[in-house]
């Protein structure tokens, strides 16, 4: 089964290079791991196939909101940590994914 992350920020752009590292990151480990980059606005139509959901820290105060509104959803959502994202930190970004899911 292939795992589905989204990134998610407010014009589905800045997230591009730190989807590849994650990519990157995946493919070191031998994972099968879909990751993509949509807008924040873009979501409600892509929900329903996404595993995990990663903020960008420019959106990180809907995280909350997300939570309530895909709460029928089985799909884990966190914000990504300024410095992770700064740094484009593909390994610890997809390290932090895997996590919420064995929570």
């Amino acid at each position: 089964m292939t795992l589905n992350i989204m990134l998610a920020c407010a014009g589905g752009f800045s997230t591009s290079m730190l989807v590849e590292r994650m990519k990157e990151a995946a493919k070191e480990k031998g994972m099968e791991v879909s990751i993509d980059a949509t807008a924040e606005g873009k979501v409600d139509k892509l929900i329903k196939n996404i595993d995990i959901l990663l903020l960008g820290p420019q959106v990180g105060y809907m995280e909350e909101s997300f939570k309530k509104k895909y709460s029928g959803h089985p799909v884990a959502i966190a914000t990504i940590p300024s410095m992770d994202y700064g740094m484009m930190n593909g390994k610890k970004v997809l390290a932090d994914a895997l996590q919420l899911l064995n929570k």
